[in-house]
């Protein structure tokens, strides 16, 4: 990026956001820029209504509202190509996995070292890059062009030191696991950058959200069925939250491998099963 990365601390600590602070002015590349401060999850929303950022470092234990909820909350409000990225920076390594499923770019434990915010800071303009580029690809609107907008047909990403672009029409499914995302195929897997939320509104239609955690391609959806959870094992990543009674799970087609369906896109995906099946 050209431009300093714009970013927001957010910590209940005077300290801790000082030193902070003096980590960011410190780190040469990328070129940060620390915009404002705020003490609590509100003071930071209050803020982000009235202004933009790139990142937020985001503490978890704070008064009111935690990092957590503050961080569920601005995704719901602002869709995954107009929300700052989130960097968890927090004295308790415990709330990972949750900051995970939020789709937080890094978690970062205290004292932090600045070669570790470095490379989390890095990542970051990494991403917002690659965000620019897909929104500046997007086709122009229909009236402009006469035609419907062409979805992308390739996902590109680096594996063991290879660029490669997969065919979308080859994908299975996406699956969110800790801090990267699984690609399935038919044949392998791999393992790539990105969030849920940015490919889910890159593909459109051709793909479903089955559960906070998984995107699964429509095509590749064979049947919806209901279980016990422990008919899956870990299905659910041993998520202490896991729905504890009846579960649904969809089997996908090649790899014969069940993933997880939320409660509330059951619905969804029944309908989708439908309109293959028209």
């Amino acid at each position: 990026m050209t431009t300093p990365l714009r970013i927001l601390l957010v910590d209940d600590e005077p300290l801790a956001r000082l030193r902070l602070r003096g980590l960011v002015d410190a780190i040469q590349e990328p070129r940060c820029e620390v915009l404002a401060e705020a003490a609590t999850g509100s003071q930071a929303a209050s803020w982000l209504r009235e202004h933009a950022c790139d990142v937020v470092l985001l503490d978890v234990q704070m008064p009111g509202a935690d990092g957590l909820q503050f961080a569920d909350g601005l995704a719901q409000r602002l869709p995954g190509g107009q929300a700052p990225l989130i960097i968890f920076v927090t004295a308790h390594a415990m709330h990972a996995l949750r900051a995970f499923e939020l789709e937080a770019l890094d978690y970062l434990t205290k004292p932090v070292r600045r070669e570790r915010l470095q490379a989390a800071l890095a990542r970051a303009a990494q991403r917002l890059s690659e965000r620019a580029a897909v929104q500046t690809a997007q086709p122009a609107p229909d009236a402009e062009r006469g035609a419907a907008p062409e979805p992308a047909d390739f996902i590109t990403l680096t594996d063991r030191g290879r660029l490669l672009r997969i065919p979308v029409s080859e994908v299975l499914y996406f699956k969110a696991e800790l801090k990267y995302l699984t690609l399935r195929t038919a044949n392998e897997s791999h393992v790539m950058d990105g969030a849920l939320s940015e490919l889910e509104q890159r593909l459109g239609e051709r793909f479903l959200r089955v559960h906070r955690n998984a995107l699964v391609a429509r095509w590749a959806v064979r049947e919806l069925e209901r279980h016990a959870p422990t008919n899956f094992g870990e299905l659910d990543g041993g998520d202490p939250n896991a729905e504890p009674a009846d579960s649904w799970a969809v089997r996908i087609v090649h790899v014969d491998e069940w993933l997880a369906v939320s409660r509330r896109q059951v619905a969804a995906v029944r309908e989708a099963l439908a309109g293959l099946r028209a």
